[in-house]
């Protein structure tokens, strides 16, 4: 489960979504991501889901690869769509004593699957097509402008680059100590939830160590390189806006009005 977490991994590439401007990806990752949880309806799902799915086909990334992220999520996907079949009143499909199977119970399960796939799927694409490198960039020439009133852009943006950066690290040293603690007999699959959680306490207080091993070897490694924030830096890839992301912009702004545009003239009717 640990392994098929891919926030934060980055996967090279010539494709369109790995030329845009880092600011580009972030805006419009935001914005789909506030679409996604804006539309209601079978065709705006299905108009969401193809683009989706362009988007995915242009980037080059394998569907494998950018599906890994929803098996993490698979206990929570199924808990809420338990609560969302059982407990949501409509009209009933299957009465099983006092339990009810509505079919607004049912059909509310199916969007939230569909949904946290596109979340998942449109949240892994960033990451995946973008260096940690060009994220800080994009961050901090968006924060820009709050230097103004004393916010360090700069600074915000280089912790939030790491945390990023670090997440399939601190996976991979927890799927490493966990192997480390079943071969010493250690059971993480069997047993009730207390249990298993139990267990994982061996996993977290070398987990903690090596985490903090890794900071304060990041911290040496950086003061061993001058590094003093963002005063007096310079680049070696400076990112600007291009054509091509006029262009994404404008097929993105296009598919907004559609799928919005398509729900106002389905109620003026």
């Amino acid at each position: 489960m640990i392994g098929n977490i891919t926030l934060g991994q980055y996967i090279p590439g010539e494709s369109v979504l790995h030329r845009l401007d880092p600011r580009s990806k972030i805006i419009w990752t935001a914005l789909l991501m506030v679409a996604v949880f804006i539309i209601n309806t079978w065709q705006e799902y299905v108009m969401m889901g193809a683009f989706v799915a362009i988007l995915l086909v242009i980037s080059g990334i394998p569907i494998k690869q950018s599906l890994k992220g929803i098996k993490p999520l698979m206990l929570i996907l199924a808990i809420t769509a338990i609560l969302n079949i059982f407990f949501v009143q409509g009209t009933p499909l299957v009465k099983i004593g006092p339990v009810v199977i509505s079919y607004e119970g049912l059909l509310s399960a199916i969007m939230l699957f569909f949904r946290l796939v596109m979340l998942v799927i449109v949240a892994s694409l960033m990451t995946l097509t973008t260096t940690p490198m060009a994220m800080t960039d994009g961050i901090e020439r968006m924060m820009k402008p709050l230097e103004r009133v004393g916010v360090p852009a700069h600074e915000i943006a280089m912790m939030m680059s790491i945390a990023l950066r670090f997440i399939p690290t601190l996976m991979e040293e927890t799927e490493r100590i966990m192997k480390a603690q079943a071969s010493r007999g250690a059971d993480f699959d069997t047993g009730n939830i207390l249990k298993r959680i139990k267990s994982f306490i061996p996993v977290l207080v070398p987990l903690f160590v090596s985490a903090f091993k890794r900071a304060d070897e990041l911290a040496e490694a950086m003061e061993a390189r001058c590094y003093r924030g963002s005063k007096g830096r310079t680049r070696l890839k400076q990112i600007r806006f291009t054509r091509l992301d006029l262009v994404a912009s404008l097929a993105g702004i296009l598919f907004l009005l559609i799928l919005f545009g398509t729900r106002f003239l389905m109620i003026s009717h």
